[in-house]
């Protein structure tokens, strides 16, 4: 069966269903990712902070460059890998979780439907 939208547009039912599941599973893609980058982020983030004394002493030993601020500069990376890595995190949940997405969605819609109307043949 097909239905009448709006716009004046003829769609099949069945189509329409599936456009629905197949947008429903994307999303259910995308929140997946990003719980799987949330975990990878706590965990090479603890290993780090556990860590970080141990591979000072691994990569080199403190009388080795005669500089103690090599060890400031290693406890920096670590923590601005967590920074970094943290703000890129929260971008990412709010492309998912927030209405950022849904706005470029309609956005891209609208401008979509603009170049539609103005190039018509």
């Amino acid at each position: 069966m097909e239905t009448n939208l709006a716009d004046g547009n003829f769609v099949n039912e069945d189509y329409q269903r599936l456009s629905k599941y197949e947008r429903a599973k994307a999303k259910v893609e995308s929140i997946k990712r990003l719980y799987n980058h949330f975990l990878v982020f706590l965990i090479i983030n603890v290993i780090l902070y556990f860590l970080r004394h141990k591979f000072v002493f691994i990569l080199v030993s403190k009388d080795a460059l005669g500089n103690p601020e090599f060890l400031d500069w290693i406890n920096w990376n670590v923590y601005g890998t967590t920074i970094v890595w943290g703000i890129i995190l929260v971008i990412h949940a709010i492309f998912v979780l927030g209405n950022i997405s849904w706005y470029i969605k309609k956005w891209e819609e609208r401008k979509i439907k603009k170049y539609i109307n103005s190039n018509k043949d």
